[in-house]
């Protein structure tokens, strides 16, 4: 069965790239020309996918990329991979579901799979996508055509070869069409978890990211607490890691990043509230997450002023602009907060980022898009603030370093002499 796949950003090319490697035909499908070009020429634009790897799959004829959404006529499943973000307001966006929706129908054709990947609330895919697809194509789904959904699992920087080894659920809008994606995916998993509604995948999404947010939002509190106490949380969690059952550990940080877990929170507090439900629980944990930030800064204020010197004016080295260690994702990364917040204070900052030579324009912060990479030095700098758990920064020598060094991962081990975690 030829596949499409629309969106080929840090999800849908992954995938993509699986389902040729498995010998599956696949169909590229993005709006932005340049990706394509990539593509064609068999060249990444994604860190973690090898230019090698993409090259391989261009000279079987597997892999082949377009704009062109009139192709999709000759493919048998459709597999959608677009941004579902927040707009100004924080509410779910999902012009980008819908408008992929509308630019499909016209070519959709009875027979066939469509199957949404985005996070998104309950409900989207039965509802909202399902709408668009019939008006559009004049079929009805369950009946004409197979509509279904599962999460994207996807985890940048993880070995490829570990990805087939991750469980994919699936929730379809009857069995049939349930059955027909489980098949899809079987080609590419060694597991698929079948669910019993659209509603109860896209619930499975949500969950597995407020987890990770609530308890993030946990240690993140903790931090301050047991700051206060002079207790050191790094050394409290992995001491608490040690106890076989009843612990997970989560770990601290600057504010929360990538196109997941600052977002779906918010998605599922959204829809609760047309069902007249409370969310207090997730949205404190958002509250929390959220004014990590200015936390950081303050620290970097009181740092400063032992030293007799503002913030306002003060040259600040910002390590790390990505959102996760040893990626290039930058999607909702923390450490655009802490510019907007610095620059918004009077302090100069500039970054270093081994994985993003020079920032892209991004939805929230298109003003820094051209901003370039700096080298990875204290001179001319009054103070350095980590962000990104870059290996580089782990096995760094940071101890010559003259100025001081404000760590928010706990990730380095050859420290300066003004050391502070924050």
């Amino acid at each position: 069965m030829k596949i499409a796949i629309v969106g080929l950003g840090y999800v849908g090319l992954p995938l993509a790239m699986r389902f040729a490697q498995a010998g599956v035909a696949v169909l590229g499908l993005d709006i932005d020309e340049t990706k394509c070009a990539a593509l064609t020429a068999g060249r990444s634009y994604i860190k973690h996918v090898p230019t090698a790897a993409i090259a391989e799959v261009r000279a079987t004829g597997l892999l082949t990329a377009t704009t062109d959404f009139a192709q999709v006529a000759g493919v048998d499943n459709i597999l959608i991979c677009v941004p579902t973000p927040l707009n100004d307001l924080h509410e779910p966006d999902l012009s980008y579901v819908l408008n992929t929706g509308q630019s499909l129908s016209p070519f959709l054709r009875a027979g066939q799979l469509v199957v949404l990947e985005s996070t998104t609330y309950p409900g989207t895919t039965e509802n909202e996508l399902r709408t668009v697809l019939e008006q559009g194509s004049g079929l009805v789904a369950g009946r004409d055509f197979h509509l279904a959904y599962s999460p994207e699992r996807e985890d940048p920087g993880r070995d490829p070869a570990e990805a087939r080894r991750i469980p994919k659920v699936v929730g379809g809008l009857t069995p049939a069409c349930r059955a027909r994606a489980e098949a899809c995916y079987a080609q590419v998993v060694a597991q698929v978890v079948p669910v019993s509604s659209c509603r109860a995948a896209e619930a499975t999404k949500l969950l597995e990211n407020i987890f990770r947010a609530v308890n993030i939002a946990l240690v993140n509190e903790l931090k301050v607490v047991y700051s206060a106490m002079d207790i050191d949380v790094w050394e409290v969690i992995e001491a608490a890691k040690t106890k076989p059952f009843g612990f997970m550990p989560f770990y601290p940080g600057p504010g929360l990043g990538g196109h997941c877990i600052p977002i779906d929170p918010f998605y599922l507090a959204w829809k609760a509230r047309e069902f007249g439900q409370p969310t207090r629980f997730i949205e404190l944990a958002g509250e929390i997450n959220s004014a990590m930030p200015a936390r950081v800064v303050e620290c970097m204020a009181k740092t400063l002023a032992a030293r007799n010197r503002p913030l306002s004016g003060a040259q600040i080295l910002l390590l790390g602009l990505a959102y996760k260690a040893d990626v290039d994702d930058d999607r909702e990364s923390p450490s655009y907060v802490l510019i907007k917040l610095l620059e918004d204070r009077g302090a100069t900052v500039v970054y270093h980022d081994p994985f993003v030579p020079v920032i892209r324009p991004t939805r929230e912060y298109p003003e820094y898009a051209g901003r370039s990479s700096m080298p990875l030095s204290p001179q001319g700098y009054d103070l350095a603030v980590l962000v990104t758990a870059h290996s580089e920064y782990r096995q760094f020598d940071f101890s010559t370093w003259d100025i001081p060094l404000i760590d928010t991962r706990n990730c380095v081990g050859k420290r300066p002499a003004i050391y502070i975690r924050a």
